[in-house]
């Protein structure tokens, strides 16, 4: 009965030294996720990035001449995000001076009076 005791005693000092030697699996699994998240939120990071500047340029043109632009007006109208659109007639729609609207929306006062004129219309007739 003592030799079994003490190979018991023995068998759980060896298992203890053994698991001081040993590579913790559950570490390198944590640094792997780490650093699998890290380069995650990295690459989203650049993509909102690059995003916010694709958005920029569309927003914001090269500045035109005023006789460019009423000539130019169409062409870029049809260009114009329909979120845009919609955003500028609720805009109006809401008391918002056309002045103010062009700010709000990056967009020309001939952009803006271009979009409107179906409903500029409406209030005439």
């Amino acid at each position: 009965m003592n030799g079994l005791i003490i190979g018991l005693a023995v068998a759980g000092v060896v298992f203890l030294l053994l698991s001081f030697f040993l590579k913790d699996r559950s570490r390198q699994l944590e640094k792997e996720v780490e650093e699998l998240s890290l380069q995650f939120l990295q690459e989203t990071y650049q993509l909102k990035k690059k995003i916010k500047v694709l958005e920029e340029e569309l927003l914001i043109g090269p500045p035109v001449t005023s006789l460019q632009e009423t000539a130019a007006a169409s062409e870029t109208t049809a260009g114009i995000n329909e979120i845009l659109k919609n955003q500028v007639i609720s805009l109006y729609y809401q008391g918002t001076r056309i002045e103010d609207i062009a700010k709000q929306s990056s967009l020309s006062l001939s952009q803006v009076r271009h979009i409107l004129t179906p409903y500029l219309n409406e209030g005439k007739g």
